[in-house]
């Protein structure tokens, strides 16, 4: 007997970080369409799984012990397809420009088929964590996206 599928989302590699999502029914329309806005939290948890690979520890807790944040500056979208209902697809994260201040995440999302899904562009800014103003990337931080972006 095979056992149901109970996680609706994975990590399934780290070089590559990419995971792979189950559609919930809950994250859909009455017609079986995935809503528009629930795009926008598949691209933050794979952001948040990205920076628990980067940091090799819970995202929150890293941020916190260097004392800043990465609030979003910016997010672009390209749909290609929808999704429906129990439907997995996987999303794969890259690094793109690293700034001064902000950095780019690359997503690209498609079946498991290969077919596309949609691609995003995620901005993150550095911020004083309790200040709210935006800083410089910190340095390990940097050294990290770079290293991953040289991958």
């Amino acid at each position: 007997m095979n056992s149901p599928i109970l996680s609706t989302e994975s990590l399934i590699s780290v070089d590559p970080v990419t995971i792979r999502r189950r559609v919930k029914w809950g994250e859909c329309d009455p017609a079986g369409v995935v809503y528009t806005v629930t795009f926008s939290e598949y691209v933050i948890s794979a952001a948040e799984i990205f920076y628990g690979v980067l940091f090799d520890c819970p995202p929150q807790k890293a941020k916190q012990t260097e004392g800043f944040g990465t609030p979003t500056r910016a997010l672009q979208f390209d749909f290609k397809r929808s999704l429906w209902p129990d439907e997995e697809f996987e999303i794969v994260v890259t690094v793109g420009d690293v700034r001064r201040r902000s950095y780019v995440l690359n997503m690209a999302a498609r079946t498991l088929e290969r077919e596309p899904v949609f691609t995003a562009e995620l901005t993150p800014v550095c911020v004083a964590r309790d200040e709210r103003r935006s800083i410089d990337i910190p340095d390990n931080i940097r050294r990290a996206l770079l290293k991953y972006q040289d991958q």
